[in-house]
């Protein structure tokens, strides 16, 4: 089988060999990496294999989880839905449409401070039973209900809600729209559930019908560096509540928009074409006032739960860590095992890297960061 399928656009052949110098570097299992500029499809490139058997190729139409990638794209749709809603902007206050959310101190939490990781349910540090999170609307009343992981919230400061986040976002979306995330994610942006030419293969909550297109998932042999452990981490990430099976029929089909989100590297790329052309996708997601709000820098500084210094606009990162390519006003957000997707309005270029070999970084995969580079190698 060749090292890699796809294309790229001519002035860009070293990222295909970069792409392939990862299969032999790092013995990647299958990946994919995808770019757009100004709109058009410069960059789309599959390689290896989508099952740890090696009998299917990783091509065009592999879906592979992102994990946590997907916040990003989920956040671009609570921006959608909220520009859409009478009366409702980024700095709403949450209990104004759910009420049972004012419980515990959480009173002048706003949207924005929850898309931002500042509402300090980063995760349960008391037990609770854990197929809740396969049960959306229940997690969702349980964080309603749940005393902050530090006080006031908020107070200014993030703390990383790797899976609480999409549960929140998801409730924003239900009780504003009257419909699932990914239902509004489907219907309004990805045109998944009316068909036609213009699909972009992205999901949050997977059907069925798809399942056989996913990719296998081979984890990684260490767990991540979550530096000095606190009581916000340990919740996150170290409890033995912290998470559902993944991988299985009903998570696949369960939205959490915080982590499972499905597709392949184009479709995220052209996702994150957001982050680059203000807000555009096929059209515009938002008002540009509503867009201005949806980036402005919420929060700046060491995160509570991940060992970086971060900024947090309204679920997407800025790019202060300088993982997501070398100019420092494009934005983007990672997952967990490796994949990686940004941004960039000054070259309205954007990226996306997925894969099914993960690593143990939490952000900065050097796989993806070398991607990256090569793309603005040969923009130079």
């Amino acid at each position: 089988m060749e090292l890699s399928r796809g294309h790229v656009k001519a002035g860009f052949e070293d990222v295909r060999r970069v792409f392939e110098e990862n299969f032999a570097d790092d013995g990647e299992l299958g990946a994919g990496f995808a770019a757009y500029q100004d709109g058009e499809c410069i960059i789309s490139l599959q390689g290896g294999f989508a099952d740890r058997a090696k009998t299917r190729p990783f091509d065009e139409h592999t879906l592979t989880p992102v994990y946590s990638t997907t916040k990003p794209i989920a956040a671009l749709v609570v921006g959608h839905v909220v520009d859409q809603a009478p009366g409702i902007t980024l700095d709403t206050r949450v209990a104004e449409f759910w009420p049972e959310f004012a419980a515990e101190g959480k009173d002048d939490l706003t949207i924005a401070d929850l898309l931002s990781h500042q509402a300090g349910l980063c995760g349960f540090e008391e037990r609770i039973d854990p197929a809740l999170w396969l049960k959306p609307r229940e997690l969702s009343a349980k964080l309603a209900e749940t005393t902050p992981l530090w006080s006031p919230v908020p107070d200014g400061t993030s703390g990383y809600h790797p899976l609480t986040w999409g549960y929140l976002a998801g409730e924003i979306v239900e009780r504003l729209a009257g419909h699932s995330l990914g239902t509004v994610l489907a219907d309004d942006i990805t045109g998944t559930a009316a068909g036609g030419d213009d699909v972009i293969d992205f999901w949050v909550g997977t059907p069925e019908s798809q399942h056989d297109r996913i990719s296998e998932i081979m984890r990684p042999k260490e767990m991540p560096k979550l530096g000095d452990l606190n009581r916000c981490n340990k919740a996150a990430f170290l409890t033995a509540w912290s998470a559902p099976e993944r991988g299985t029929k009903v998570w696949r089909e369960v939205e959490i928009p915080s982590a499972n989100g499905h597709g392949s590297a184009q479709s995220v790329a052209r996702l994150y074409s957001a982050f680059a052309d203000q807000g555009v996708v096929k059209s515009p997601l938002m008002s540009s006032d509503t867009w201005n709000d949806f980036l402005t820098v919420r929060t700046t500084g060491q995160d509570r739960v991940l060992p970086f210094n971060i900024e947090f606009a309204a679920g997407v990162m800025g790019n202060n860590s300088g993982f997501y390519g070398p100019n420092p006003n494009s934005w983007g957000h990672s997952g967990w095992g490796g994949s990686a997707a940004f941004g960039d309005p000054d070259n309205r270029l954007s990226c996306a890297y997925v894969m099914n070999k993960q690593s143990a970084y939490l952000q900065g995969d050097p796989r993806a960061q070398r991607l990256f580079d090569a793309v603005y190698d040969c923009l130079d």
